[in-house]
């Protein structure tokens, strides 16, 4: 009898622990469901006042901050913020072709880190854009920064182009 309890106690033990990591979304699945929530005004987390949760549910604590701060900010004054264009498409216009999410590629050594790149072509021209995401401490999958590689140094980050000063 002891042994049927113990049993039982494993398979649902793995079964729960299968559930919670199934509940955590994949890196290049944060970035997917980001850009899909940006196509919705609904639940866009950028360039809207209603809802930090929307902002949260994508950025660490750092980077939310900025955008959620620019936003506030800009509507305030009722002025542009510092985000003068799509942060997901570096462009204030767009026409884009051979939209594609690649693989996460794991930081040295670290698999609490990762880059997941983005490529896209915008009005014919090549780009890449590079979204490095982080576990935070419910171990799900947090971007910390978006990396704009054709950029000037000073908007090559999404961090740099929000800590700007005018």
């Amino acid at each position: 009898m002891k042994t049927k309890i113990v049993l039982l106690v494993g398979l649902v033990c793995m079964f729960s622990s299968t559930a919670v990591a199934q509940r955590v979304a994949a890196p290049e699945v944060v970035v997917r469901n980001l850009y899909a929530a940006q196509k919705r005004s609904a639940t866009d987390p950028f360039f809207q006042t209603k809802s930090r949760a929307r902002v949260d549910k994508f950025f660490a604590k750092a980077l939310a901050d900025l955008i959620w701060n620019d936003a506030v900010s800009s509507a305030r004054t009722n002025e542009v913020g510092k985000l003068g264009g799509d942060p997901l498409y570096n462009a204030q216009d767009m026409k884009i072709t051979g939209f594609r999410i690649k693989r996460p590629m794991v930081g040295e050594g670290n698999f609490d880190l990762v880059d997941v790149p983005v490529t896209f072509k915008n009005f014919g021209k090549e780009q890449t854009i590079l979204f490095r995401l982080e576990r935070d401490k419910r171990r799900a999958w947090k971007i910390t920064e978006i990396f704009y590689p054709d950029n000037e140094d000073s908007a090559s980050s999404l961090t740099k182009i929000l800590s700007a000063t005018p």
